[in-house]
């Protein structure tokens, strides 16, 4: 543990407690940042920002992409770069946050806001990592069921056991998690980009796709899931996370330290989530060309679309590599979302579990629901609960963008290292932007 980092900051710091513990106590300041080069200290920082970028392609972003791909061709990558952008500025303000008061967003909350208001948002952020956890529950049992024809129901029950995998790389050292976790990614990317290539895409329509258009916002059933594309794009949890794993580095206590760790934080954060665009806009991409310009224009389960993709690319690899991709990012996701469980109940409510009982308890949350729909409704069930669990975290957000935009834009709370002006406004339009976009979901269900 990074002892410098573990006392309080003055009585006038505005924060209305101290914190006297740092996140995830066990690997905090546990990997060193050595002299030497700029590009040595800088290799130091590289990993946290791909732990957050599991959170940006885990299941919930199948469900969504591939249902929008085949519905709306290429017209929602506009959404998903939209959302990167937010994720990209958001995600910095976690960095900026840990960096400059040694507090992740949970103690943050904690330590700033009356005990009503912070037992609320702990609320809040439980509810946002059962949606979380909901979503890689059916994505690995998806992912069990087509590489290896392991049963939905059977498959949401063996999700259980990756408490084990967790527990095991956490033993090894942070390092291995990330190195787990990068080469998980890895395998991502290349089965993509084979299957990209099988689909033989219109690029001329890629290219307009991201070009953002009014009907986004005109058309109900176009926000809903542009709205589960942001919801699985910037997701309440990965705040929570990053500000929390950005202090396993023993960046140091001073401030020109504490500027440089904020930069290199940054920009590792930065291209991770570029990469994570470049995956999320792949299965958009995939679903328009393989269903979109085919005429199924209703693809959501991800069994179908599994089934589908040999025959319409030709190639009898095309459903394994999509099997092992989506497998691939299940596990990723339940190696973040563990330790991002663990930072909000440690932070809120300074409340320790063992990290096996804390997976199994949020596991268990998740598999109940996930268990009882697949059981009922079969896959198509599943799909719909994907998705819907997305569009619940994009209407959870606002509950921790909102804290984190304010926290970091007071000079009070992070002295020198506070959101300089232009990056404040930035961040409160993109507030802005998240909240009416909720009010406008919200309006439409309840006018129907």
């Amino acid at each position: 543990m990074d002892a410098s980092r573990a006392t309080s900051l003055p009585p006038d710091s505005g924060w209305r407690r101290a914190r006297t513990m740092p996140s995830l106590p066990e690997v905090s300041g546990t990997i060193a940042v050595r002299p030497g080069s700029t590009w040595k200290r800088a290799a130091a920082f590289l990993g946290p920002g791909y732990l957050v970028a599991v959170g940006y392609m885990d299941p919930g972003n199948w469900a969504t992409s591939i249902a929008g791909g085949a519905k709306y061709g290429y017209a929602l990558l506009s959404v998903a770069l939209l959302s990167n952008i937010m994720a990209i500025v958001l995600q910095s303000l976690c960095a900026r946050l840990a960096v400059g008061s040694g507090r992740d967003l949970a103690q943050a909350c904690r330590d700033a806001y009356p005990a009503p208001v912070a037992w609320v948002l702990w609320v809040l952020a439980e509810l946002a990592i059962c949606a979380t956890d909901l979503a890689e529950v059916i994505g690995t049992a998806i992912g069990l069921n087509l590489l290896f024809g392991v049963p939905l129901e059977i498959g949401v029950l063996i999700t259980a056991l990756d408490v084990f995998l967790v527990l095991y790389l956490q033993n090894l050292g942070f390092r291995w998690v990330e190195a787990f976790v990068i080469t998980l990614l890895g395998v991502i990317a290349v089965c993509f980009g084979i299957q990209i290539a099988l689909a033989n895409p219109q690029w001329g329509g890629v290219i307009r796709g991201f070009a953002p258009t009014t009907e986004i916002v005109t058309n109900p059933d176009m926000l809903y899931l542009a709205l589960g594309i942001l919801g699985a794009t910037v997701m309440p949890h990965n705040l929570y996370l990053h500000s929390g794993i950005v202090q396993t580095r023993a960046y140091g206590s001073t401030l020109p330290q504490k500027r440089e760790a904020l930069r290199f934080a940054t920009l590792d954060s930065t291209f991770a989530l570029m990469f994570a665009l470049t995956i999320n806009a792949s299965l958009l991409i995939l679903a328009a060309a393989a269903f979109h310009h085919t005429g199924r224009t209703e693809m959501a389960e991800l069994g179908e679309a599994h089934s589908l993709l040999a025959p319409l690319l030709g190639s009898a690899i095309a459903p394994t590599l999509f099997g092992l991709s989506l497998l691939c990012c299940g596990l990723n996701s339940t190696v973040t979302a563990t330790m991002a469980g663990q930072i909000v109940m440690e932070g809120f409510i300074n409340f320790k579990l063992a990290p096996w009982l804390r997976r199994l308890v949020t596991r268990s949350l998740a598999i109940v629901p996930a268990a009882a729909v697949t059981i009922a409704y079969g896959e198509s069930g599943t799909a719909k609960l994907l998705i819907f669990s997305q569009v619940i975290l994009s209407l959870q957000l606002p509950f921790a963008v909102v804290p984190l935009v304010t926290m970091t834009a007071s000079k009070r709370k992070l002295g020198e290292l506070a959101s300089p002006l232009w990056l404040t406004i930035v961040a409160f339009i993109i507030a802005a932007i998240i909240i009416a976009l909720n009010v406008k979901l919200l309006v439409d269900f309840v006018i129907g």
